[in-house]
């Protein structure tokens, strides 16, 4: 037996030491370079016979390749399927990550319950008990679908050549551990070990795997950095567990778009997909207040009405306060110097706040004007219609400038009962008939004369 060999690795980072030190050079982090053991002799491939005759690649010309589409596995869950770009890729890996009890088990066991596929729903967190009782409260009966109980990777492989799934789901990859690295379960190389094999599985034989991965404090997800270059694609289940909706997002995605977002509210029966999710990110109301605008904006390929609350009063102290949730605090103070400059309103000595309902973070510099909107309604104490919306950027001369993809943001405004759309005077539109009003401004001027 070969002599085993150990090195020094960063916990936090990944980077590799020849011996001990008390700071990682790479990431600057403290008492996180630990000792593990990176050789073990005679490591063989992922099968357990080894007398299969394996195919050598040879490189071919790029025009003797075949291209032929693959058709993807369609789950009934249609929010996955829009975030994966159409249903999930067979010989793919995904990676899902999400805070402690955010859901990330009852997403993946759901999907696992739904797919039509036989599928083998692997736990080494949970027992086989605990999983049925999950599953009798999502109430989904399915002879598709195998629990296994099981961290060492050769164990579950052996029940994959048995069992051959089409699926397999893998909770969690944290909780793996291979018998070539003498390190323990979550380690960095126990890490990268059960991911190298899992999608050397992958790939040999054209079946998707599904991972759920830990995230450490600071949001990231556990391991290291190549964890997630290893990877088709990530995706990140957000949400408060205080309140009942969930946002799936992909970070990365090789089979499709990263912009993509699914929304799920949290039930006592599982997950429910929402298919209108403006019906979440709109608060109703009985009376009619200041400060509130509705914004036009788009996730991906899915528009979405979202509203805007802003809160404008008189500074108590003697600095005033911008405050933003939801929204970028460097673009706020940029909107307020506009409205001060170009339009003559003093905010320089009062405290703004803005939030955006539903508790998600917009980027888009389509909602710029209904920003605008929102502070000028809580600054004069005029509110808005219920059914008026918006949707341009506005620029540092106080112009209103045009966004892209306006027409479908026109429609899905249309189709929510919204009477009346502002957007920039230098969009060029081929909408014939709508019922919608669409107004057109070219200024903030323009936008102070329909509000006060």
């Amino acid at each position: 037996m070969a002599k085993l060999k150990t090195t020094y690795f960063c916990q936090n980072c990944g980077s590799q030491y020849a011996k001990w030190q008390g700071q990682c050079n790479s990431c600057k982090a403290w008492n996180t370079i630990t000792e593990e053991v990176i050789q073990k002799p005679e490591k063989s491939d992922w099968k357990t016979s080894t007398n299969e005759t394996k195919r050598v690649s040879k490189p071919l010309k790029i025009n003797e390749i075949d291209a032929s589409k693959e058709a993807r596995m369609q789950t009934h869950d249609q929010e996955l399927n829009r975030v994966l770009g159409g249903g999930i890729v067979p010989g793919s890996l995904t990676l899902l990550g999400g805070e402690p009890g955010i859901g990330k088990s009852t997403l993946l066991l759901q999907v696992s319950l739904n797919l039509p596929y036989k599928t083998l729903y692997v736990s080494g967190e949970e027992s086989q008990k605990q999983i049925k009782m999950r599953a009798e409260r999502i109430n989904s009966n399915t002879n598709h679908c195998y629990i296994l109980t099981e961290t060492k990777t050769q164990n579950i492989f052996k029940q994959i050549e048995s069992l051959d799934p089409d699926i397999v789901v893998i909770d969690s990859i944290q909780t793996l551990h291979s018998d070539y690295i003498e390190s323990s379960a979550g380690s960095i190389s126990q890490i990268k070990e059960c991911t190298s094999e899992l999608i050397k599985f992958a790939k040999e034989t054209a079946t998707p795997v599904l991972l759920i991965g830990h995230i450490t404090k600071d949001g990231h997800i556990a391991g290291p950095k190549i964890l997630e270059h290893m990877v088709d694609t990530v995706l990140q289940f957000e949400g408060d567990r205080n309140h009942v909706f969930r946002i799936l997002r992909a970070h990365k995605n090789r089979f499709g778009s990263t912009h993509e977002l699914g929304i799920y509210e949290m039930q006592g029966s599982g997950l429910r997909e929402v298919s209108n999710p403006s019906e979440i990110l709109i608060s109703e109301k009985d009376e009619e207040l200041s400060g509130n605008a509705i914004a036009a904006t788009l996730e991906g390929m899915r528009p979405l009405m979202i509203e805007v609350q802003a809160l404008v009063s008189t500074a108590v102290y003697g600095t005033p306060q911008r405050s933003a949730t939801g929204f970028n605090a460097k673009r706020l103070n940029m909107l307020l110097a506009v409205l001060e400059k170009r339009a003559g309103f003093r905010l320089g000595a009062k405290d703004v706040f803005l939030n955006i309902t539903g508790g998600i973070t917009v980027d888009d510099p389509a909602i710029d004007l209904a920003v605008v909107a929102a502070i000028l309604s809580s600054n004069e104490d005029v509110f808005l219609p219920r059914d008026h919306c918006f949707a341009a950027e506005v620029g540092l001369s106080g112009e209103i400038r045009p966004v892209q993809r306006v027409e479908q943001r026109i429609m899905e405004a249309e189709k929510l009962g919204f009477s009346a759309i502002f957007v920039s005077k230098f969009n060029k539109l081929s909408l014939k008939q709508t019922t919608i009003k669409v107004v057109l401004i070219s200024k903030i001027e323009d936008l102070i004369e329909h509000i006060i």
